[in-house]
């Protein structure tokens, strides 16, 4: 690994603002300078630089990071990559490591499967070219030469081991990792056969897999990659690669079932289209395509399977929502799909489809939720209530969750409070009184203090000598404090948000960073003594919460009196009345 050290001094010697404006056009707005975000597509300025901080955040998607990320998400290099890049522009010498055994094996197997899938894809595109029948047929769908060089299609010849072709060494065991031959019973066979290929393009532009269609009316008609170390279904989408600047300009996505859907619409002018790879959509994809753009649609064939489709998206939606974000859902007339639609009516009828037919996921879950059961009893209200109620729970947008609770108690024929109070929602709270500038307090202690060191990283070393105690349930936050306040230790250079941002994101807590960066970049308002002053309390409500807990036990006999220590019963005595509710012996 890169020394983390030298990470630190880099990020110290580069200025974020030369890094971004090589890219963007930047303005200055008070201290910060902000952007039209290039990574979705927005109207209104949301992108902001702190100079002084050395951090980007977009308040619309959430991007966020360092000099390090912005060349990461921007430029799709990866993490070493970028490092050398800005190492080079502040004529720095990245120093010479060396990486576990284990990760240089991953990453020379990670090279080697990328390796041999793009030599897969040189093969079958050469194929395609001398294959008259796969050429008819995709011309018989009306794509042209061009279109098909865009998405690299290829052809997989009928027959066993054509990769022999293409591959010196056809008994690698590379190959079956990289999910090109199936090995059976001592033999092996290519995985693909007489299919057209579509390559699945990463975000590096790097081919990770394939699916594979029939040109008749064979089973199964679309044949994937199989997981390996460089592909997870789960995590990657067909054509976003190509997709990236239609979706910028439309400030769109639609998202199809098939990879013939996505090629087919970029045929007839709708660039924007992505699909999943034979899965179902996961709370990943909805993450990734959020960030992306402001408004996804996904677009379904209007059978039974389409609508089940569209309602497992809606349900690995609801947790990755935001207010101002929009994600519809269109359901196309039977025997129709967006390939079949788009080549009979072609680009205006299917644009129009989407602006008027697109359903709201709101709309869409009510819709789905009242045609299940009889609305027009006690019983049919009472069980839509019920199947209401888990996904109600998992909505993350405030503003949107609360519009969706209130439309949900009209329909169930009760109040906005009971259905709260039967969904078990905490809401009417009294929110304490915090000091001026500083955003609400975070729900848990572990929370208040990360977010506090994040917008002033300098104040962890407070945090060094203390045991803070340990968490009562499973936090991420938690975990993030601790990693950072044990990364922190021994650093030359005084930490820095950037510096903290990318000791996180090398921990694996970059979803928990974006997570809190609203409230981070809020705090930038408050000076660091003031700052200081928020964590020195929630240190403290900490202990308390721990030396009450050993009260409690103590009074229940769970442990002896005696186990209280004289700082557990100086917090006692100090905590405010009512707050308490067992008294130090």
């Amino acid at each position: 690994m890169i020394p983390k050290t030298f990470v630190q001094e880099l990020l110290g010697r580069i200025d974020i603002v030369d890094i971004v404006e090589t890219s963007l056009p930047l303005k200055r707005a008070g201290t910060n300078l902000v952007a039209c975000c290039p990574f979705h597509n927005e109207k209104t300025p949301s992108f902001t630089v702190s100079p002084t901080k050395q951090f980007y955040h977009c308040f619309g998607c959430g991007a966020h990071g360092s000099a390090i990320g912005f060349l990461m998400e921007y430029n799709g290099m990866g993490y070493v990559e970028a490092v050398k890049d800005l190492a080079g522009r502040a004529g720095m010498k990245v120093p010479e490591f060396t990486p576990s055994p284990q990760e240089a094996a991953k990453q020379v197997q990670s090279e080697e499967l990328t390796e041999l899938l793009q030599r897969a894809a040189q093969f079958y595109k050469s194929e395609l070219k001398r294959s008259e029948r796969a050429i008819a047929y995709l011309k018989g769908r009306g794509l042209t030469g061009d279109i098909a060089a865009r998405f690299q299609l290829g052809f997989a010849p009928d027959g066993w081991q054509n990769l022999t072709a293409a591959f010196e060494n056809y008994q690698a065991k590379a190959l079956i990792d990289a999910g090109l031959v199936v090995g059976e019973e001592g033999k092996r066979y290519d995985r693909f056969r007489d299919r057209i290929m579509f390559p699945i393009i990463n975000p590096r532009g790097q081919v990770v897999g394939f699916g594979g269609r029939v040109l008749d009316q064979s089973e199964p008609k679309y044949l994937n990659s199989p997981e390996t170390p460089v592909f997870e279904k789960g995590r990657e989408l067909y054509g976003l690669f190509h997709a990236r600047q239609a979706i910028r300009d439309a400030g769109r996505i639609v998202v199809v079932e098939g990879y013939m859907d996505v090629v087919a619409l970029a045929q007839y002018g709708i660039g924007y289209a992505v699909a999943t790879l034979g899965t179902a959509t996961t709370a990943w994809h909805v993450q990734k395509l959020l960030r992306q753009a402001d408004e996804v649609v996904f677009c379904f064939d209007g059978d039974a399977a389409g609508r089940r489709a569209a309602w497992r998206a809606l349900e690995n939606s609801l947790s990755q929502l935001q207010d101002g974000k929009q994600v519809k859902f269109l359901l196309l007339p039977e025997r129709d799909d967006p390939d079949s639609f788009i080549r009979r009516e072609g680009k205006e009828s299917f644009e129009r489809l989407l602006a008027e037919a697109a359903i709201p996921l709101t709309g869409f879950a009510l819709k789905e939720l009242t045609e299940r059961t009889d609305m027009g009893n006690a019983e049919g209200r009472a069980k839509f209530l019920q199947d209401a109620r888990p996904l109600v729970k998992q909505v993350s947008a405030p503003i949107l969750g609360l519009m969706l609770r209130k439309r949900i108690a009209e329909l169930g024929g009760i109040s906005q409070t009971e259905l709260e109070d039967r969904f078990e929602f905490k809401v009417g709270r009294r929110v304490p009184a915090v000091p001026r500038g500083s955003p609400r307090r975070a729900p848990d202690h572990y929370t208040n203090l990360l977010e506090r060191v994040l917008a002033e990283p300098s104040l962890v070393k407070v945090l060094w000598p203390l045991a803070l105690p340990a968490p009562q349930a499973v936090s991420t936050e938690a975990s993030a404090l601790s990693d950072l306040i044990e990364q922190s230790r021994g650093l030359d250079q005084e930490l820095t948000v950037a510096g903290a941002i990318e000791l996180l994101r090398g921990r694996g807590h970059g979803a928990t960073v974006q997570r809190l960066m609203p409230v981070v970049h809020d705090l930038q308002r408050m000076t660091a003594a003031e700052l200081l002053v928020e964590i020195q309390g929630a240190v403290e409500a900490l202990q308390l919460q721990e030396a009450k807990s050993r009260a409690t036990e103590a009074a229940e006999g769970v442990a002896s009196p005696r186990d209280l220590s004289q700082e557990d019963r100086a917090l006692l005595r100090r905590a405010p009345v009512g707050e308490t509710a067992v008294k130090p012996h």
